[in-house]
């Protein structure tokens, strides 16, 4: 069996692991943070039309592993832009598309208040199951293609993105994949109709997978949670599974519910997961390349 225990650790122990897991992988040190570009996108062609998508890269010109980055509900917002730098800024070219580009005119966001989340809610469950689907795969492709590009490949996701994400992890060349409070696997509500396939689909995950969940999160039961849980320990998945004491958007650095502390550790976990899983491309020699110039 590959899934690992429940874990359920209080933040001062959590971040000693992490601790010692960034002493084990020195690449993810902040000492070794790059200067990033964050004003490139492309609009990638895919079945529904084209999906505007956001491009965030180290500054020293290489080629690193990929990242596609899914957001919340609102689309690319302000909190969604600074994760996907923090990420570039760690040797990653960040690929973050528009999740409802057939629905919405491009660079929309949503507002972060009751009537973005109306619609963005309202969104998710007009939109076909496919051409989600068809979207995660387009957006790899797009980064395996890209002259920046290893093409080695991860996903990550917060709330509908972190579903987003998990369904991305059954294409078999995504090699690791951090969901972060991921919204409606445990109900199969994902898309139109609200009757996904996500748990039954577990089987086809073949990376490693980092489970992230706030324990007061009233979008996640912990009845949903342990439905999630059984079933990735029952398909013998590779995961890590970590809750916090944190309600959902925890990670979101705008609005009362941030735990920055929480927030932290959380990245440091991912970023040990996809230097692993996914290496460094051409990291340390612009690293080196950048502390020359200094």
């Amino acid at each position: 069996m590959q899934g690992q225990q429940l874990v359920l650790l209080p933040v001062e122990a959590i971040a000693s692991h992490v601790r010692a897991i960034r002493r084990s992988f020195p690449s993810t040190k902040s000492e070794n943070e790059m200067i990033i570009k964050d004003t490139e996108s492309a609009d990638i062609h895919t079945s529904t039309g084209p999906m505007r998508t956001y491009l965030f890269r180290p500054g020293t010109e290489g080629r690193y592993p990929g990242l596609v980055l899914y957001s919340e509900i609102f689309q690319v917002t302000g909190p969604i832009r600074r994760t996907a730098a923090m990420l570039a800024s760690h040797g990653f070219v960040v690929a973050v598309p528009e999740i409802y580009h057939e629905l919405e005119p491009f660079g929309t966001v949503l507002a972060y208040d009751e009537a973005g989340a109306e619609r963005g809610n309202r969104h998710k469950i007009t939109k076909a199951l496919s051409s989600y689907d068809g979207d995660a795969r387009a957006a790899l492709d797009f980064l395996t293609r890209s002259p920046h590009c290893t093409g080695k490949l991860g996903v990550m996701g917060i709330c509908l993105g972190g579903h987003l994400a998990f369904r991305a992890a059954m294409q078999t060349d995504v090699l690791a994949t951090t969901c972060i409070y991921a919204t409606d696997i445990h109900k199969h509500g994902l898309g139109k109709g609200t009757h996904d396939n996500s748990l039954d689909r577990i089987g086809e995950i073949t990376g490693e997978m980092l489970m992230i969940w706030g324990r007061q999160d009233p979008h996640i039961s912990r009845e949903g949670r342990a439905l999630i849980y059984n079933a990735l320990s029952d398909a013998e998945a590779h995961f890590q599974w970590h809750e916090f004491n944190a309600a959902h958007a925890f990670l979101r650095d705008e609005g009362p519910r941030y735990d920055p502390a929480a927030a932290r550790i959380c990245y440091d976990m991912a970023l040990e997961l996809f230097t692993r899983k996914l290496g460094e491309g051409d990291r340390r020699a612009a690293t080196a390349s950048i502390e020359a110039t200094h």
